[in-house]
């Protein structure tokens, strides 16, 4: 194992020693490739860099306290990339091309690895775009799949703790029926300058609303907002929302612990209704929200300074699953190294 400090680090890009690699030519794909360099040998007219042929995943591997080594939810991850794929007209990474390099590049790289103790984790970076050269608006011929690993620590300073939020009315993350369901590079650049705005201010991150009416509730910045009331788990339900695999794991798991579920259009108004509130995803588990401010109207929807009860006990059952301390009912863990 490298000699790091695994407790002080940032969640930011550290090189590691290995990454894996295939292409898709003459449509189909060949051999998977192990790669130490850190760099694309790309053409300048590739379509990736033109026209946004891009997608990609996160997922993390864990150290856990029995010795092995999980991933969670691989196949999950897959299966999004796939409709990423469908949903920008690139051809699908199969699932069991995926969950293969997955594996190799974390036993490549297993130095790299942040121990249990750390809180740590080795962040999974899937990454799939068109490489063909051309200047007419096609999909590429030619693509490459590559997986990166990097060790990072939380996602926000602090870690499980709360944050608050801006809602931000004059940015829209995604249209309602563009690519806010498939995880590309163009959600993340829309994103950007809210992200800035709200972080200016002080903020954790922004806040979005729907873009047609700015009525409902959609993203908490780059994750899925939940809200709990009346021992029911509540999530919005839109076609501009990131099926989010943490959001997902999340219902499973309140419905294991006795709440009810619903995933719906959650309007603005119902805000105040809530008694705890929070954004969910890969990088962050899940931000507690403190508080909501609504900087165009003024209005302040409050939370709580400290994590919920309920937020807590998801918390803790979803990362004690990832790190094999809970039971895995639901067969949602691959271990990778026994």
């Amino acid at each position: 194992m490298k000699d790091l400090d695994w407790g002080n680090l940032t969640f930011g890009y550290r090189k590691t020693d290995y990454n894996v690699r295939c292409y898709y030519r003459d449509g189909k794909w060949g051999e998977i490739e192990v790669c130490s360099d850190e760099y694309i040998n790309m053409h300048m007219a590739a379509t990736c860099l033109h026209y946004g042929q891009e997608a990609f995943e996160g997922m993390k591997a864990y150290r856990c306290p029995d010795g092995k080594v999980r991933v969670f939810r691989v196949k999950d991850n897959a299966a999004r990339l796939q409709s990423t794929c469908d949903g920008i007209v690139m051809p699908q990474v199969p699932t069991e091309m995926f969950e293969e390099m997955v594996k190799k590049v974390v036993r490549l790289n297993q130095d790299y690895i942040p121990t249990y103790e750390s809180g740590a984790t080795l962040y999974i970076r899937p990454l799939l775009i068109g490489i063909s050269p051309q200047v007419g608006v096609h999909p590429s011929k030619d693509y490459l799949f590559l997986i990166f690993v990097t060790p990072v620590g939380p996602y926000f300073k602090g870690g499980f703790a709360c944050n608050k939020y801006a809602i931000v009315r004059d940015y829209d993350r995604a249209a309602p029926l563009g690519t806010g369901r498939y995880k590309v590079g163009g959600n993340y650049a829309a994103s950007l300058r809210a992200h800035m705005f709200a972080a200016g201010k002080g903020y954790g991150s922004e806040f979005y609303l729907d873009a047609k009416e700015k009525k409902y509730v959609d993203e908490c910045g780059a994750a899925n907002f939940f809200g709990i009331k009346n021992n029911t788990y509540v999530t919005p339900k839109s076609t501009s929302i990131l099926p989010s695999i943490t959001n997902k794991s999340l219902m499973q798991i309140a419905e294991d612990l006795g709440l009810k579920v619903e995933r719906r259009p959650v309007p603005e108004e119902e805000l105040p209704t809530f008694e705890e509130a929070g954004a969910c995803g890969t990088a962050a588990v899940i931000s507690p929200i403190s508080e909501l401010d609504d900087l165009a109207t003024g209005k302040k929807y409050s939370f709580g300074d400290k994590p919920g009860p309920w937020s807590t006990k998801l918390y803790e059952t979803l990362r004690g699953i990832q790190y094999g301390t809970v039971e895995d009912k639901h067969g949602w863990t691959t271990v990778v190294i026994e």
